[in-house]
C-alpha cells in the first residue's frame, strides 16, 4: 500500500520562505512520480510542481523561480523549496504519487494530472499574510 506524508506547512509574512517535505512509502519500485497540489478556499486543487518518474520536473507559471523541488532518494523524501511566498500562495499544499507520469508541458505550458493519483497525502497548511 502506497502512502505519502507531508510536513512542513505554517505561516510566513509575504516575502518568507518555507520548505515542504514529503515522503512516499509502499513502492516496490523506486521509480514513481511526485507531485505537490494546493486547494485555496473556495477554488479548485491545482497542480504546483511535480517530479515525474524519468525526472522531469514541471512547475506552474505562477510559482517558476520561487518554488524549487528536490530529492533525498535514500529517504523517498521529495522537498517542496517555497521563496518569496505571496498571499496568493495561501492554500491546503497537498503531496501525491504515482507510478505514471503526473505532469508534462503541453504547447508551453505545464498541465497536471487532474485524476486520481495513486495516494495522497493529509495535507499541510501555507498561510502568507502580513
Amino acid at each position: 500500500q502506497v502512502q505519502v506524508m507531508e510536513s512542513g506547512g505554517g505561516s510566513v509574512q509575504p516575502g518568507g520562505s518555507l520548505k515542504l517535505s514529503c515522503t512516499v512509502s509502499g513502492y516496490r519500485s523506486s521509480t514513481y512520480s511526485v507531485a505537490w497540489y494546493r486547494q485555496a478556499t473556495g477554488k479548485e486543487r491545482e497542480g504546483v510542481a511535480a517530479r515525474n518518474s524519468d525526472g522531469t520536473t514541471t512547475y506552474r507559471d505562477s510559482v517558476k523561480g520561487r518554488f524549487t523541488i528536490s530529492q533525498d532518494n535514500a529517504e523517498n523524501t521529495l522537498y517542496l523549496q517555497m521563496n518569496n511566498l505571496k498571499p496568493e500562495d495561501t492554500a491546503m499544499y497537498y503531496c501525491g504519487a504515482d507510478s505514471r507520469p503526473i505532469s508534462a508541458v503541453v504547447a508551453g505550458t505545464p498541465v497536471f494530472t487532474k485524476g486520481a493519483l495513486d495516494a495522497w497525502g493529509q495535507g499541510t497548511l501555507v498561510t502568507v499574510s502580513s
